[in-house]
């Protein structure tokens, strides 16, 4: 037993998680009934990953401004405005998508228990109460947007202290970080419990009359992630794009497939950060804020089920109009939370620059939970993943600019 624990450690945490993916797979299909326990696996993992990422945020922040010598420059600017360009160019590639391959939907009942928000002044004014929230009440409900406010805030305050208060604040959050990797390490065994519910549960017979819709989401994702991120990529560090975009992909799009929140994925991509070597000054705000505000498939779930609704009910959509949804679709991302389902609920939002009724767009929401096991997985995959690749390419750019040779180093133990 010791020699198999031995050989299990040896292997990279892919081929572990893989392994886990692969059983959870078998054991649904098999035998969902007799291991149906298992799911407590998944739940225990997200359960851990969503407890400690507010307070691992929160500590980082703080130490990072604290510490945060005059002079030193970091790529916040440019990560903040590639962030917005992902996300606008991720909502048009998804209505040039719609325009190519028009879907139409099967609407049943409304959900009628869910209230979407307004419009997009409610969806700003929410992004700005969250910034002045309690800062108690923002690290217990998980809103990154008020945390991070609450840490620069107080990492300003302290900046002029101690230096021995500034160490006890980093080794908090190195402490943290620790307990991050030993959370990481038990990845396998929670993803084999979330594949194991996700398809003991929903099963995939309920996705076989949604395949074209299912298609065209997944389709303008995988582009997305294989074509225009490479080239934006590209444009920053002047080298082969896909061996960085494919590490994100795999150690940070693999995790947050299965735990379908961007929140609870924050650990793991700062993890992928450090083997990286980025400035933590950077990706310990870049990755959190990322999280809330770069939602390249929000923008296209929005984008594409809104005018999924607009086939079905026969609505003209001229160009300027959608442009138009791009710019809202993205902006509408950005106030969607970092949740399982957090953009489905902006799609009467969006449904409302058609004039559809409120009632009929929140059938498509309805619709969109129907997809939601494969549809928010991709999602969270794309959203996820690029927050690190975002990170990396302003940092790497920045290095080949003022000389630097850039060294991406992708191969980790």
């Amino acid at each position: 037993m010791k020699n198999l624990m031995k050989k299990w450690n040896s292997l990279s945490l892919v081929k572990r998680i893989f392994v886990g993916l692969i059983i959870g797979i078998i054991l649904a299909v098999t035998v969902p009934t007799q291991f149906s326990g298992i799911t407590i696996f998944g739940a225990l993992f997200v359960g851990a990953l969503k407890a400690i990422a507010p307070i691992l945020v929160f500590f980082l922040v703080m130490s990072a401004i604290s510490g945060h010598r005059e002079g030193t420059e970091t790529n916040m600017k440019s990560i903040v405005m590639l962030y917005l360009a992902g996300t606008f160019l991720a909502g048009l590639v998804a209505v040039i998508a719609s325009f190519m391959f028009p879907v139409t939907l099967t609407l049943g009942a409304g959900v009628d228990s869910i209230t979407p928000p307004g419009g997009v002044v409610e969806v700003l004014k929410t992004l700005l109460m969250n910034v002045v929230d309690n800062p108690v009440k923002a690290l217990f409900n998980a809103n990154y947007i008020g945390i991070l406010a609450w840490a620069v805030v107080l990492g300003l305050a302290i900046k002029g202290a101690a230096q021995t208060t500034k160490d006890m604040v980093t080794t908090f959050a190195d402490g943290l970080a620790q307990m991050v990797r030993w959370v990481i390490n038990f990845a396998p065994l929670g993803i084999m419990g979330l594949v194991f519910d996700a398809i003991a549960t929903s099963g995939l017979e309920s996705l076989l009359s949604y395949g074209q819709l299912l298609l065209v989401l997944i389709g303008c994702m995988i582009f997305v992630a294989l074509v225009v991120n490479p080239i934006i990529a590209y444009i920053f560090i002047r080298q082969n794009p896909y061996k960085l975009v494919l590490t994100c992909l795999r150690e940070s799009g693999l995790t947050a497939f299965f735990t379908r929140s961007s929140a609870a994925n924050i650990p793991v991509n700062m993890a992928l950060c450090e083997k990286l070597g980025l400035d933590k000054d950077t990706y310990s705000v870049s990755i959190p804020l990322g999280a809330t505000i770069n939602m390249a498939g929000a923008a296209i779930t929005i984008s594409v089920l809104t005018l999924a609704a607009v086939n079905t009910l026969g609505i003209q959509v001229d160009i300027g109009t959608a442009l138009l949804l791009s710019i809202l679709s993205a902006v509408s991302a950005c106030g969607a939370s970092g949740v399982a389902g957090g953009s489905l609920l902006l799609i009467p939002l969006a449904a409302s620059l058609f004039g559809i009724p409120n009632d009929v767009a929140m059938q498509v929401v309805g619709v969109g939970f129907i997809v939601g096991v494969i549809q928010d997985s991709a999602e969270t995959a794309l959203n996820s993943s690029t927050d690190v690749l975002f990170t990396a390419i302003a940092e790497f750019g920045k290095r080949r600019k003022a000389g630097e040779k850039v060294v991406i180093n992708t191969k980790f133990e």
